[in-house]
């Protein structure tokens, strides 16, 4: 442990957990430009006016320094979705199994300090482990502070120059989050946690609620996600609000049945966005249990699948809009809203663009909910699913247009060949096809193994949201054309659930998979990245992101094609510049097969034009930031994938020789 020092160490022992710090005071420089927030700013627009990276010489970045995670947790992580902050010139970041703390020097990537909570049996039995997406950053005006949620779902406060814990905060710097929840939760087993960052706006620290992934439920009955607001102070709570509307409050009658009573999830566990002029909190709420079958749960189930706005210290709901109703596709809103002042025919408007799953953006008046452009209810298919009721029409934005595909029919099935062709028909015909919105569909050995719906459950796009440049009101956002099976079973067995997710016994994993010798079933492009004009409503371009896997272009079915740029299937954050869009490769591993490994790629604003790519020893995992730190710009990203831990790498410009002049 030559790197760091281990003065200042100090273990305290709390309500049965093991806390330990290792602390080192860190720099006191301060930087030109900093990243203090996950989304940069707390508009989320992912968004630095550095320009010191330009199209002319974004490919001689060299990588400045590497940080490794692998050491920390008892087992490595690959799956590496952090986006670091940058303050006073240190990094800091989420890492590693057990989501530890690091504080780094933002120049050298030295390790300065180090905080790690073991959380024993709550951590291991917590529904969202691993390293997490980030940490949040408060100014108290003096040394600062770092808030992080562990996977056990404890609310840490650490001093920001030393590691140690904020004695009045909460219990000696912790505040257990599965207390003050208004319900009753298992202190070890309760099914809640969080992956995102939290978000600390003015004076309230803003908690969402995540759970396991809901396609197969044990139970209809879950933990309720609902939305906390904490004072960054104390750790007291100012304020909740009910996802899920108790009798009395707004939306209590979009549940049927008394379901309201037993029925979770229903949570935020993207990012949050506030406008501190308003005095708004954006929350893009998700779904309720479970995910494919709403009988439970009859009507609209406000508020999942909402974008809710509440006043930032009280928590009151002051405009809503759902996106899905009744939702049965796992179409919850994944990602932060952002925050765009655009001029439509000749209005200013104070905007927040809300994209969605299924590759819609909601642009709504911020201020008052309104809509920007008209959001049309259209006639979807029913279900004939034993027991569903689905909503008779979803909302449909007029503009801008959908910036990937959506439902799925013959003509989007893979055609390289005759032969390839024919095998994506027969695959296809074991399936239900249909436009967005056609409804999950029984599984039956004899019958179809469910309907196939485009995007994913998992988007289009997800987590890593889009960016913006406020300057010119253009929004910029990857997404991935990939194709789920949404097949529905009964099993006692597995849950109480009339139907969950599942194949038809009988049918195996082969049978039921979709893809065609090895290719996906549909085709290319398979991940893009779109640029919208905000101010007119339209796509500006659209462009394949990453090259054509090896295993594509050495397919044996293929050898006579020229493929053209495929795209690659990932989650993917962009980023934003003065000059540039910045996004790594998804979907590369570093294994035989994929011999060129990964790519962080540069785009032009204004055309798509791929500019310059530089190396990546794996694929991105967590979205980039920038900052600069003595006229040095820095680029940071997670990389991570298959065997290869998760890792951040930090590029600059190559140093200026010294010539030996006077």
């Amino acid at each position: 442990m030559s790197q760091y020092s281990r003065n200042n160490v100090s273990l305290l022992l709390f309500s049965g957990l093991f806390c330990a710090t290792v602390s080192l005071s860190a720099q006191t420089v301060m930087p030109d430009t900093e990243w203090r927030t996950y989304g940069g700013n707390l508009a989320s627009t992912r968004y630095s006016s550095l320009d010191q990276i330009t199209a002319q010489n974004f490919g001689d970045l060299e990588l400045a320094w590497t940080f490794q995670t692998d050491s920390f947790g008892p087992r490595p992580e690959s799956n590496y979705q952090v986006t670091p902050l940058m303050v006073g010139g240190v990094i800091y970041t989420t890492a590693g199994s057990r989501r530890a703390l690091a504080a780094l020097d933002a120049k050298t990537g030295e390790l300065l300090w180090m905080h790690r909570l073991d959380e024993g049996e709550r951590g291991q039995q917590a529904p969202r482990r691993l390293s997490g997406r980030g940490l949040a950053y408060w100014d108290d005006g003096a040394a600062g502070r770092i808030l992080y949620v562990t996977p056990g779902y404890h609310l840490v406060a650490l001093n920001a120059s030393t590691g140690d814990q904020i004695p009045n905060f909460g219990l000696d710097g912790i505040v257990d989050l599965k207390r003050d929840l208004d319900q009753e939760i298992d202190p070890v087993t309760g099914e809640v946690g969080l992956h995102a960052a939290p978000v600390v706006a003015g004076n309230t620290i803003i908690i969402g609620a995540a759970h396991a992934v809901g396609g197969a439920p044990v139970s209809r009955e879950n933990v309720k996600g609902y939305v906390r607001g904490y004072d960054v102070r104390t750790g007291e709570r100012k304020w909740i609000f009910h996802t899920i509307p108790q009798p009395g409050e707004y939306g209590h009658e979009t549940w049927l049945n008394d379901s309201w009573r037993y029925t979770g999830n229903t949570g935020l566990w993207g990012q949050v966005t506030v406008d501190l002029d308003l005095g708004l909190a954006y929350l893009p709420l998700e779904m309720p249990t479970g995910d494919y079958y709403g009988g439970h749960r009859l009507g609209d189930n406000l508020f999942g699948d909402s974008l809710v706005a509440v006043d930032l210290e009280t928590g009151e709901r002051v405009w809503h809009y759902q996106t899905v109703h009744h939702d049965v596709w796992d179409l919850d809103l994944p990602c932060a809203p952002i925050l765009a002042d655009i001029t439509v025919d000749g209005r200013a408007i104070k905007a927040i663009v809300q994209p969605t799953k299924q590759g819609f953006l909601f642009v709504f008046d911020r201020v008052t909910g309104e809509p920007v452009w008209p959001i049309e209810e259209r006639p979807v298919p029913p279900s004939d699913v034993p027991g569903e009721v689905l909503a008779p029409t979803q909302p449909y934005p007029t503009k801008p247009p959908p910036f990937d595909r959506q439902g799925i029919g013959l003509n989007d099935l893979i055609d390289f060949t005759p032969a390839l062709r024919a095998e994506a028909l027969e695959v296809a015909s074991r399936f239900r096809l249909g436009p967005l919105y056609t409804p999950p569909s029984v599984a039956t050995a004899d019958g179809t193994y469910g309907t196939l719906m485009i995007p994913s459950s998992t988007g289009g796009p997800n987590w890593p949201g889009g960016a913006l440049d406020p300057e010119t009101g253009i929004f910029y956002i990857y997404s991935k054309t990939q194709v789920a099976s949404l097949g529905l079973v009964n099993n006692p067995e597995r849950s109480d659930m009339d139907f969950i997710r599942g194949r038809p016994t009988g049918v195996n994993a082969a049978r039921a998979a979709l893809s065609v010798s090895g290719l996906p079933l549909v085709k290319p492009p398979w991940g893009r990245i779109t640029a919208i004009d905000l101010n007119v409503g339209e796509i500006l371009w659209q462009v394949a992101h990453g090259e054509t896997a090896d295993r594509v272009r050495d397919h044996p079915a293929l050898e006579d094609f020229d493929i053209p740029r495929t795209g690659r299937v990932g989650r993917v954050g962009t980023l934003v510049t003065k000059t540039l869009v910045i996004a790594g490769d998804g979907g590369v591993f570093t294994s035989a097969d994929e011999r060129q490994g990964a790519r962080l790629r540069a785009y032009d604003k204004l055309t798509g034009q791929e500019i310059d790519a530089v190396f990546m020893p794996s694929s991105q995992t967590g979205s980039p930031m920038t900052y600069s730190i003595d006229g040095v710009q820095y680029i940071v990203v997670a990389v991570g994938g298959g065997t290869y831990a998760g890792e951040l790498l930090a590029y600059r410009l190559p140093e200026l020789e010294d010539d030996g002049g006077d």
